[in-house]
């Protein structure tokens, strides 16, 4: 009795070619793996920042000061919701909005560095500061590659 091993064409769901680099890689990444990566560093970015902001104002007495109060506390409460609907909404838009939410906020911490924002002029060199500036920067950057690549995926699909 003579046993043959079954030829390459009769083998479910594999191609003929030989060596396709799927074989040599290993298990495929899910395709959204990545995308759920760039999300979960946007949303912790734009988090942060939303943390630092209400540290500032809560512990740090920003609350005492008439309009730059308020638009912490706002920034603060404004973070928080755009950092879950980054995580929950499984959309371009809240990345880009969270991108928005770190550029703008980038520019007025400069604006009040340069010249001064509703009577507050604001020193760059202060660990919150540079938290902020840091978890901003962060929230543009992963923001913009997230509703890059979401955007993609939607368009492919």
């Amino acid at each position: 009795m003579s046993v043959r091993a079954p030829s390459r064409s009769s083998t479910r769901g594999r191609s003929s070619t030989r060596g396709r680099l799927s074989d040599l890689v290993g298990p495929t990444v899910e395709p959204h793996m990545g995308l759920d990566v760039l999300r979960g560093l946007t949303a912790a970015a734009v988090l942060l920042s939303a943390v630092v902001h209400f540290n500032l104002w809560d512990v740090q007495g920003f609350r005492t000061l008439a309009t730059i109060g308020p638009l912490f506390l706002l920034n603060a409460i404004g973070g928080l919701i755009l950092g879950i609907a980054v995580l929950v909404w499984r959309h371009w838009l809240p990345a880009l909005a969270a991108a928005g939410f770190g550029a703008v906020t980038l520019i007025f911490f400069w604006w009040s560095v340069i010249w001064g924002l509703f009577g507050l002029k604001e020193t760059p060199t202060g660990s919150s500061q540079v938290l902020a500036e840091i978890a901003e920067i962060a929230a543009i950057v992963f923001g913009l590659a997230a509703a890059y690549v979401a955007f993609r995926s939607r368009r492919r699909a």
